[in-house]
């Protein structure tokens, strides 16, 4: 970017701004070196990096920055086995304090709303936390040249010697400046130091009758300052004891050193982010100083500035206006009287282009463009003030000069009072060449003149348009409001008019103009006019706006409170009929529970004889079972069948009854049969293959069995209401019955209720011989009220 015009334009004034925001020096150094970009994605970046500084401080306030140090010497010195000094150690805790704290910060911004900050987080995922270190240095460093008692137990118990001591010192010495023999030879009853010794002030006169150590002596040589004998050796051990003290500190230090070394490259790495954190959120802070926003950014020299306003001047002073070219038109001629604001006009464009490239937000409204130039060139008062436009035409064309010279496309070329300082007929031919060979090159460019031709060869030329600063004639004064479109008069005749100059001499000088010049001064002053009736128009269009925008607000407003009136009137509907519902569900509990009562009773009773025919049956079959085995054991088969299958019909020898065999015999050549409806498990010795004429008559029997099984059989077993006893026989010959039936896979429903059955169920199907395997139902077979059981 170009030096001269960054200094003309008067960025480097808006850095400075820009680095009294930044909180630390290595923010500052970024802001520092800060200049305008050219490519539209580093542009892109460095705006939304502003957008995110500038949305966390709205929502939250000023970050904590903090702590933030430039550590390069301090961590160099540790990773060469140097050693750290306290105020070294507290500038690296309070860096790792503030890594954390910012990491902490950014991550409950982003928790708390439904915003997000790529950028940031991005940074801070790449910040280092060492909490454990941070808080070591915190305990044990409580100034840059204070170790804490807490640094470790070694120094406190070191320190704790020292105090005794001391006390010990203090106290002999006490008793001996207060010792009635002594008084009279001191010269005054105080305890002082040299060289780190105790000492008492003695007369020179009574040195022989006062036993010690010289350590000093005033410079009237009047008084001695004497080391007691008594405390030599005491004052011995205090030097020893902070010798030690001094020694526990050395190591202490050195240990954090170490610490320090093993992370150095973390510590750089978050000093870099702290920094580039700083900056943005400096960034972020002018912005919101300024009133700024971020533009859209395009690469095709389009500018609208929407209510722009210049950076440097004051807020209640400034005036904003709307700036736009490089649409219809690429080159932008304003013309005015002398401190109208065209400078600041032109100031202003170049100034909020350089701050856009830089990625700083610019004071203007949401809407605006900025276009991302290769260069910005400015010829504007030769580094005058914006007031003072004392520029000649030779440095005029100098300036000029060079701007052609190294003029390139995409550039955007600020020109202020072109052509001027020469004669006029010539300025404006030169002013012309100017902005035709620049306006060929198809180069952005924005002049200021005074010249009546050049307002004509912008009426006449296309792609170059005539804009003025307005003037109110009534007050002599500048409105500084910029006026596209229309090009400027000079309201020389007016404001002389208006100054007294007599009616003659003004007539006299309108004869002297061309008819051509009256004509188009007349022009322009029914363009004016024209202008301010469409703007009054305008005015009255924006009031009927507002008065309507304000009606349906407070439209809006009413049905608003009657939708709030209407909701609080349902929702208390809504409360009181809850108030019934629990009063009604709180009765009908206490119903419910004075039911269950009584049917608890009921069942108790119930079950109480359901039991004892349950025992009395199953004693009865205990019996019949233990005869049946006693006759099965009776009689044996020498020669035991070989080779049964389930579904073979036996003879059972003992009983003379047929079976048919339900499983196939065991290394034991135990086997189990069915005979009738009992089961029986009996030894291979104990039975006989059924000759043919029986076995068809037991198969046509099984098969008419196994008919009837399949005919009446359901798929399913509904347990509900009975207790585990009961359910778990009722599966056992359901079982059997589903078996014999060749059923594949069947249900039993169990219900939900407190889930005893539905384990009681679950135990006795893990070992049942008919089961291939089970699961509760799924949704739409039951779910956990039933189980899904599949056959052998």
């Amino acid at each position: 970017m170009n030096d001269k015009s960054l200094k003309t334009l008067e960025y480097f004034k808006i850095i400075e701004i820009l680095d009294k925001k930044a909180e630390s020096s290595l923010g500052k150094d970024i802001v520092k070196k800060l200049l305008p970009m050219n490519e539209l994605e580093d542009v892109k970046d460095a705006q939304d990096e502003t957008d995110e500084g500038t949305s966390i401080i709205l929502r939250r306030g000023n970050p904590p920055l903090g702590g933030i140090f430039n550590l390069s010497s301090e961590v160099s010195r540790a990773v060469k086995g140097g050693m750290l000094y306290p105020g070294a150690l507290l500038k690296i805790g309070d860096s790792l304090r503030a890594a954390r704290r910012i990491k902490a910060f950014i991550r409950t911004d982003r928790e708390d709303s439904d915003s997000s900050y790529p950028i940031l987080e991005g940074y801070i995922e790449d910040l280092s936390a060492f909490k454990d270190l941070e808080d070591e240095i915190e305990n044990a460093i409580i100034s840059e040249e204070e170790i804490s008692d807490n640094a470790s137990s070694t120094l406190r118990s070191i320190r704790r010697q020292i105090e005794t001591k001391n006390a010990s010192i203090k106290s002999k010495l006490n008793s001996i400046i207060n010792s009635s023999n002594n008084k009279k030879l001191l010269q005054d009853s105080i305890i002082t130091l040299r060289n780190d010794r105790y000492v008492v002030p003695v007369k020179q006169e009574n040195r022989s009758q006062f036993p010690g150590l010289v350590h000093d002596q005033s410079s009237s040589g009047a008084t001695l300052f004497i080391e007691p004998m008594a405390i030599v050796n005491l004052n011995n051990e205090l030097k020893e004891l902070k010798v030690e003290e001094n020694k526990e500190i050395e190591r202490i230090l050195k240990d954090f050193s170490e610490k320090v070394a093993l992370i150095a490259d973390d510590i750089i790495e978050n000093q870099k982010i702290l920094a580039k954190i700083d900056f943005i959120f400096a960034k972020g802070k002018l912005a919101l100083e300024m009133g700024g926003i971020k533009p859209t950014l395009n690469n095709e020299g389009q500018i609208y500035i929407k209510n722009g306003r210049h950076p440097l001047i004051p807020k209640n002073e400034v005036v904003a206006n709307d700036i736009y070219l490089g649409r219809d038109f690429n080159s932008l001629i304003i013309t005015g009287p002398n401190t109208g604001g065209k400078t600041v006009t032109l100031k202003t464009v170049g100034l909020l282009t350089l701050m856009t490239q830089a990625g700083l937000h610019i004071p203007s409204d949401h809407g605006s463009h900025m276009a991302i130039f290769n260069n910005v060139f400015a010829d504007i008062g030769d580094e005058q003030s914006i007031e003072q436009s004392l520029s000649t035409f030779s440095s005029h064309m100098t300036n000029i000069v060079n701007i052609i010279d190294n003029v390139e496309y995409n550039s955007l070329v600020l020109f202020d009072e072109l052509g001027a300082g020469t004669d006029p007929t010539e300025g404006a031919a030169l002013a012309m060449s100017i902005l035709d060979y620049l306006y060929s090159r198809k180069i952005t460019t924005i002049a200021t003149t005074h010249y009546s031709e050049l307002k004509l060869y912008a009426i006449s030329t296309e792609g170059i348009e005539n804009a003025s600063v307005e003037f109110d004639v009534e007050s002599l004064s500048p409105t500084y409001k910029l006026l596209i479109g229309i090009p400027g008069k000079s309201n020389a005749f007016e404001i002389s008019k208006r100054l007294g100059l007599q009616d003659v001499i003004i007539e006299k000088s309108r004869e002297l103009l061309s008819k051509e010049n009256i004509q188009f001064e007349d022009v322009l002053a029914k363009i004016e006019t024209d202008r301010k009736i469409s703007e009054e128009n305008k005015a009255e269009s924006e009031r009927l706006k507002r008065e309507i925008n304000d009606l349906k607000e407070e439209l809006e407003n009413k049905k608003e409170k009657i939708d709030k009136v209407r909701k609080n009137t349902l929702r208390e509907a809504k409360l009181e009929a809850r108030k019934i519902i629990e009063e009604a569900k709180a009765e009908s509990d206490e119903i419910i529970k004075e039911l269950r009562n009584i049917s608890t009773d009921i069942e108790k009773e119930r079950n109480k004889k359901m039991q004892e025919a349950k025992d009395k049956l199953r004693n009865k079959l205990g019996s019949m079972e233990e005869d049946i085995s006693e006759n099965i054991l009776g009689r044996t088969n020498k020669k035991p069948p070989k080779n049964l299958k389930v579904g073979d019909t036996v003879k059972l020898l003992n009983l003379n009854q047929k079976a048919t065999v339900l499983t196939e015999p065991d290394s034991g050549g135990n086997l189990m049969v069915q005979a009738g409806i009992m089961k029986v498990s009996v030894n291979l010795s104990n039975i006989e293959k059924a000759k043919d004429e029986d076995m068809n008559k037991t198969q046509k029997s099984t098969k008419g069995m196994v008919r009837s099984k399949t005919k009446s059989i359901k798929t399913d077993l509904d347990l509900r209401g009975r207790n585990l006893e009961e359910a778990m026989l009722d599966v056992d010959k359901y079982l059997d019955d589903v078996y014999i039936a060749g059923l594949s896979q069947v249900t039993i429903i169990h219900g939900k209720g407190t889930g005893v059955l539905r384990e009681g169920i679950k135990q006795q199907l893990k070992s049942h011989r008919h089961v291939k395997g089970f699961r509760l139902g799924k949704y739409g077979e039951g779910g956990v009220g039933v189980t899904v059981v599949d056959l052998k």
